[in-house]
């Protein structure tokens, strides 16, 4: 019996408590990690019909009067302002819409970067690290420092077998 007790006290192991400090390292290269992203959407494209060069006829000072006269007089009889302001674009030859044709939904791909981590290459106490943080930590990065004994694991002695 006493053998089988001084076994169990020899697997009895201490753990010791970690000694802990922080403690400053000097930053040497911080390389961004991106994330791609792809979106798709579709978009209504359309062709745009070619507008022709309008050419203005310059009537004569007469003819341009007694145009202007009539105009004026069907304006003050007619009440309708839309269909003066039709009229107007009509003559200027412009319009507010460009036509449109062939109309058709097109996908289009947009490519998005995101910085998701960062690459911190430092230096502490002439020793080269490398750790992937969650931001960039600038010019010096806080790190913990921890002491432990190293204590080598001894496998379990079996007891022979009676």
């Amino acid at each position: 019996m006493l053998p089988i007790a001084m076994g169990a006290m020899a697997q009895e192991r201490v753990v010791q408590a970690e000694n802990v400090r922080l403690d400053y390292a000097q930053v040497l290269n911080v390389e961004p990690v991106y994330q791609t992203l792809r979106a798709s959407r579709t978009e209504e494209v359309c062709d745009e019909l070619p507008t022709l060069p309008t050419t203005t006829v310059h009537p004569s000072k007469e003819q341009s009067r007694w145009a202007r006269f009539l105009e004026s007089i069907k304006g003050v009889f007619s009440g309708d302002d839309e269909a003066r302001a039709q009229d107007a674009e009509a003559q200027a030859g412009q319009s507010t819409e460009p036509a449109r044709l062939n109309c058709r939904s097109v996908p289009v791909e947009r490519e998005f970067r995101r910085p998701i981590a960062y690459d911190v290459d430092y230096v502490y106490k002439g020793t080269k690290y490398r750790s992937r943080l969650a931001e960039d930590p600038g010019n010096r990065l806080r790190i913990r420092i921890s002491v432990m004994p190293y204590v080598p694991t001894v496998p379990p002695v079996e007891a022979p077998a009676p």
